[in-house]
């Protein structure tokens, strides 16, 4: 009996300033409607797997065990929180995965969850900033804008001022989420307004601009995942071809650190491991917390030598009606980015996709879907390959 896991069902709120009062709020929107969703009861559950980054968000930890609080009937089910910066919700779903694959069960419920504008939007980015090396990068202004304020000013030194091919992916991804019904953002701001400093505009870590940088967000996802032979006897199924993580040394420091090279080492394990290249993929979910970051990724997933990435948007590569549509959900710029509701919800999009149930956002006939998710700056990189096999 194989023992491949599959994605079964799923839910999603909006992301956004949300009147949800915390993460155990936020969760129990999911929780059964995800398990409803898949056609499953709670006592069909083997184990929960909970992705929430919190470190100072909520006073509340141990939130596995607050799952139970919304669903009383797995209370007595196994539970465990992941947490691995912004790539938490794929460390959770990676989790459940592994815990079927070994056989220990046959269902699980995955949860990503994030409540992020309870406290001072200063508060914020000294909470965020935890993700990157203390001992060298907790000076840093602005946060983890900061960050890759730093990262996109050291790709402009050495390829050149890149900021109108931001703003194009800024544009693209905007008007990809103005269709979006989970979208934090649900507007098509235009490449001139995303290309011009304003008040509405302003630089929030130069060269970065706000319309380059993903919002404060607060949201929940969910999935439930099942071995084949018992996904087989449910109303969908949703396979692996692959699913790679490799990591990269977390001080920017004792790395080069617009390389992605745990991006790139991720993405070559995942074409390897699957056997396909970028031309059979149908679309790309990509981590896009910054617009820089979606532009090197172009770069670490093969879509462009290093420092070219801007010529991918530029002849139009990634939008919607192009060769590799990337963020047809609006990306986490648009979406949001509740840090530990993400990675689920990025499978979710990629999920929406290859059932045809993805509404305006539609890629038509679409077959195989990538999600690539990373934690940090390029520390912690997650590859799926998705297709649908029911």
């Amino acid at each position: 009996m194989s023992k491949r896991a599959c994605i079964v069902g799923w839910a999603h709120t909006p992301f956004g300033k949300l009147d949800d009062p915390d993460t155990e709020s936020l969760m129990a929107r999911v929780s059964g409607a995800a398990m409803e969703h898949a056609g499953i009861a709670a006592g069909d559950v083997d184990a929960v797997t909970v992705g929430v980054y919190n470190n100072g968000f909520s006073r509340q930890g141990f939130e596995g065990a607050l799952v139970a609080l919304g669903q009383p009937d797995l209370a007595h089910t196994p539970a465990v929180r992941f947490e691995n910066a912004c790539a938490t919700g794929s460390a959770a779903l990676y989790g459940a995965l592994d815990f079927i694959e070994s056989g220990r069960g046959r269902i699980a419920l995955v949860i990503g969850a994030e409540k992020m504008t309870a406290i001072p939007t200063a508060e914020t980015g000294e909470i965020l900033l935890t993700a990157c090396y203390q001992k060298e990068e907790a000076d840093v202004d602005g946060g983890f804008a900061g960050i890759f304020g730093r990262l996109a000013q050291t790709y402009f030194q050495r390829y050149g001022d890149r900021s109108a091919d931001l703003a194009r992916i800024a544009a693209k991804n905007h008007k990809n989420g103005a269709v979006n019904p989970f979208a934090h953002m649900r507007r098509d701001f235009g490449f001139e307004f995303c290309n011009t400093i304003s008040d509405k505009n302003p630089y929030v870590a130069g060269p970065l601009r706000r319309t380059d940088c993903s919002m404060i967000s607060d949201g929940a996802a969910a999935l439930v995942v099942a071995d084949e032979e018992t996904a087989r006897s449910l109303q969908r199924a949703l396979a692996f071809r692959t699913r790679q993580q490799a990591n990269d040394i977390l001080p920017l420091s004792r790395r080069d650190p617009i390389a992605f090279e745990g991006a790139r080492r991720a993405w070559a394990k995942a074409k390897e491991d699957s056997g396909l290249g970028l031309d059979d993929l149908d679309l790309v979910e990509t981590h896009d917390c910054f617009t820089i970051a979606e532009m090197i990724e172009y770069e670490a997933m093969g879509l462009a030598e290093p420092g070219e990435g801007y010529k991918v948007i530029r002849e139009g590569v990634t939008e919607k009606d192009g060769r590799l549509p990337v963020n047809a959900s609006g990306g986490l710029k648009a979406k949001g980015h509740p840090i530990g509701a993400t990675g689920v919800s990025m499978h979710v999009m990629a999920a929406l996709q290859l059932m045809n149930e993805a509404d305006e956002m539609q890629i038509p006939d679409a077959k195989l879907a990538a999600v690539f998710n990373m934690g940090g700056a390029a520390v912690a990189n997650y590859v799926s390959i998705l297709e649908r096999t029911k």
